[in-house]
């Protein structure tokens, strides 16, 4: 018998160069996980996590994101106010260090509306009022009586918007747990419904939560650290109204010695 030819089996065409290569498995799966992430840094960033919010974490977050913003208007503000009068107030007391006497010392302040122009004419008013009574000692305690009064009036002025920092550093906080609070419980009601435990089901409601508190924290620190800097600020400013009065009481004091001391001369004559 004679055997069969052999047949022989086309070798397979080489690639040309345009031919598609067989796809990669790793590659793709490389890619995949890839745009996972992007979508989960998207999805989990803080403004969607504050759009997929609850109304009431909404709430919260809006409040505590003004009560930021009204923190640093009032920094701002105050930062300049103070620095401008406590400029003020050391230019006039500079000003009336050599005056003799009370009328001295306000032409040495002019027209200027400042707190010690105010103490020098609370001074004048009452040694006119008290003209012919010869007791120094009650004309003096009747005008360290309108010192205090114009001391305190500038104090209450000087510290406007600090009470509302200190509210905002005390509350905050607990205004960014409350959201937190409820974020929370309706990322539990969502897992009762769902009937799941796993962690893609809980982690989104919990994220959004733990925002309110984050943002409750960045209304409150900073808060309560411009509170405590205006506090030292307030204190050094009201010092120098302090020194104000001081200086407007010894001018009273000067002029009262010297109109006793001349009505003593003329009738020693």
């Amino acid at each position: 018998m004679t055997a069969a030819p052999a047949t022989q089996v086309p070798a397979p065409a080489a690639a040309g160069p345009g031919a598609p290569s067989p796809a990669d498995p790793s590659a793709e799966n490389t890619a995949r996980s890839l745009k996972a992430t992007a979508a989960t840094l998207r999805e989990f960033s803080p403004w969607s996590m504050f759009l997929s919010a609850d109304i009431v974490v909404k709430s919260v977050m809006v409040g505590l994101a003004f009560a930021s913003l009204m923190t640093w208007t009032i920094f701002i503000a105050k930062m300049i106010e103070l620095s401008i009068a406590q400029g003020k107030m050391r230019s006039v007391l500079k000003k009336i260090a050599p005056s003799r006497s009370l009328s001295e010392a306000q032409l040495a302040l002019g027209d200027k509306n400042s707190v010690l122009s105010s103490l020098l004419n609370a001074a004048m008013r009452e040694a006119r009022l008290s003209a012919g009574i010869s007791s120094d000692s009650g004309i003096k305690e009747r005008a360290a009586s309108s010192f205090a009064e114009i001391v305190r009036a500038e104090a209450r002025r000087i510290r406007i918007g600090m009470s509302f920092l200190a509210t905002i550093g005390a509350t905050a906080p607990f205004v960014g747990l409350f959201g937190t609070v409820w974020g929370i419980m309706n990322s539990f009601i969502g897992i009762s419904k769902a009937q799941t435990t796993n962690l893609a089901v809980v982690a989104p409601g919990i994220a959004e939560a733990l925002l309110a508190t984050a943002i409750g924290l960045v209304a409150a620190i900073p808060a309560v650290i411009i509170y405590n800097h205006f506090a030292r600020v307030t204190k050094s400013y009201l010092e120098l109204v302090n020194r104000a009065a001081g200086a407007a009481a010894r001018l009273l004091s000067r002029d009262l010695d010297r109109t006793h001391g001349g009505a003593l001369s003329r009738a020693a004559e």
